[in-house]
C-alpha cells in the first residue's frame, strides 16, 4: 500500500529562505507537494484550494504578520496544522504562537533535520516544540513572579507585532514600512498599545520588551 505523502504550504517572505527550506523538505521521502508563498494573506487565501497537511510559516512577515495569519487560519480552518519556524527563540514568541493556534515551533537556528522531523510529527496529529526552547511544553501559563510579562497577554497579534518593532526603537514611519501599513494606523496602534500596557513613553515599551527578552 502506497503511503500518503505530506503536502506542505511554506510561508516566508524571503525567497532565498523559502528555496532552501523547500529543497530540504523535498529531500525527505515522506514529503510530497510543497507550495511556497511569501505572505500570510496568501496563506489564508490559498489554504482551501491547496489543502496542505501542514503549514510551515515564519512569524516576521510584512502585511498581517505571522501571529495574525495563525489566528485567521485557525478561525477559518479549525483542523489546520501549523508549524512555526522563526529566528525568534524567546519564550514569549512560542507562547503567543501556541495560544494563537500553532501546533509546533522550531527555531531557524536549529539543525536542518529538525524542521523535517517536526513536519512529520505535526502531520501525525501531535505537537512538536524544539527541544530546549520551552522546558515546560504543557505549562504556558505565567507565574506570579512574571506579572510584568503578563501585560503582553492583552495585546492582539497585530498589536504585538507593532509593539515588538516600536520597542526596538523604530519610529512610526519605519514600522509602517516594515508591516506595510499606513503611518496613521501605526500611530493609532501605538496609542492603543501604550494604553493597554500602561506605558507613557517609548522607553517604557523598551523596558517591557527587555523583561520579556524581546530585545
Amino acid at each position: 500500500m502506497k503511503t500518503k505523502k505530506i503536502k506542505v504550504l511554506l510561508v516566508d517572505d524571503h525567497a532565498v529562505v523559502r528555496a532552501g527550506f523547500k529543497m530540504l523538505l523535498a529531500s525527505q521521502c515522506y514529503i510530497g507537494t510543497i507550495v511556497d508563498i511569501d505572505r500570510g494573506e496568501l496563506a489564508v487565501k490559498e489554504y482551501n484550494s491547496f489543502q496542505p497537511d501542514v503549514v510551515v510559516m515564519d512569524l516576521s512577515m510584512p502585511g498581517i504578520g505571522g501571529l495574525e495569519t495563525i489566528r485567521r487560519l485557525c478561525k477559518h480552518y479549525p483542523g489546520v496544522l501549523i508549524l512555526v519556524y522563526s529566528i525568534h527563540d524567546e519564550k514569549i514568541y512560542i507562547e503567543r504562537s501556541l495560544e494563537a493556534g500553532a501546533r509546533g515551533y522550531v527555531s531557524k537556528n536549529s539543525a536542518a533535520e529538525v524542521l523535517a522531523k517536526a513536519v512529520a510529527v505535526i502531520a501525525s496529529g501531535k505537537r512538536y516544540i524544539e527541544e530546549g526552547l520551552l522546558p515546560e511544553v504543557n505549562d504556558i501559563c505565567l507565574t506570579e513572579n512574571e506579572k510584568v510579562k503578563h501585560k503582553l497577554k492583552v495585546l492582539s497579534p497585530r498589536e504585538f507585532d507593532v509593539f515588538r518593532l516600536l520597542s526596538k526603537g523604530l519610529n512610526a514611519h519605519n514600522v509602517a514600512n516594515e508591516l506595510c501599513l499606513s503611518y496613521k494606523t501605526i500611530c493609532n496602534y501605538n496609542t492603543q498599545i501604550k494604553n493597554k500596557l500602561n506605558a507613557n513613553t517609548s522607553a517604557d515599551l523598551a523596558n517591557i520588551a527587555m523583561v520579556n527578552n524581546i530585545i
